[in-house]
């Protein structure tokens, strides 16, 4: 069994901020992968189902950020988990919008929320660090992330929360390869290219800038020219 945690605050007053893009990817795979209602324990709303093959529970702290250890740590108890079975999803200020890195263990970098389930559980968890760029300045970072996200914004986060919910069975499977090439088909999809084998028959084929026109294609005066030769 695996536990995903968003991160995030809770009520309406919070839901379209920044802060709370944890709380959006999960909303995100619980939509898209058949999880059942979400209810209230462990001081969180919780969503069971199934990601793969395997069994995954879904975790909102509802302890407002600060606290989201308390949460998350009742929740691994409770069914017995090691923190290396805990995924957390969370806003990242040093990564550009739009971007998304998975990374196993290290320190919370002064998220508060990764503080806490510092403090509950210990750093050997994995992380999904949801970029949502700085301010540019640290008194900024406050009312930054304690704001929605920007009509601007919408484009790559739709981008962002649909590629996590398509790669969250290769999360859950311990393959974080595979779900960062499904959040990249979403966020940066390979430009198209058509080589000469998928070329329709009746294209014609580019031809080089110094090509000799052909015969039809000369100019009146051109083949006046050609007469006299």
């Amino acid at each position: 069994m695996k536990l995903f945690a968003g991160l995030g605050n809770p009520g309406s007053k919070y839901a379209g901020h920044r802060h709370n893009i944890g709380f959006m990817a999960l909303d995100r795979i619980a939509s898209d992968h058949g999880f059942g209602p979400w209810k209230a324990k462990f001081q969180a709303l919780i969503a069971e189902g199934r990601l793969g093959s395997t069994k995954v529970l879904l975790l909102k702290p509802q302890t407002y950020m600060n606290r989201s250890g308390q949460s998350v740590g009742e929740a691994m108890r409770f069914y017995k988990l090691d923190s290396t079975d805990v995924t957390v999803f969370h806003d990242e200020l040093d990564l550009a919008p739009g971007k998304v890195r998975v990374k196993s263990g290290g320190g919370h970098a002064g998220h508060n929320g990764l503080r806490s389930i510092h403090d509950h559980i210990g750093a050997a968890y994995d992380r999904v660090r949801l970029g949502i760029g700085h301010p540019g300045r640290k008194e900024l970072v406050s009312g930054y992330v304690l704001h929605d996200f920007s009509r601007a914004d919408q484009d790559w986060l739709e981008d962002v929360l649909r590629g996590v919910a398509d790669g969250a069975p290769h999360l859950a499977g311990d393959d974080a390869g595979r779900f960062m090439n499904a959040v990249a088909l979403r966020t940066a999809p390979p430009r198209s290219s058509t080589t000469a084998a998928e070329r329709p028959k009746d294209t014609p084929r580019p031809a080089p800038d110094d090509a000799e026109p052909e015969p039809d294609e000369r100019s009146a005066l051109q083949r006046l020219v050609d007469r006299f030769r």
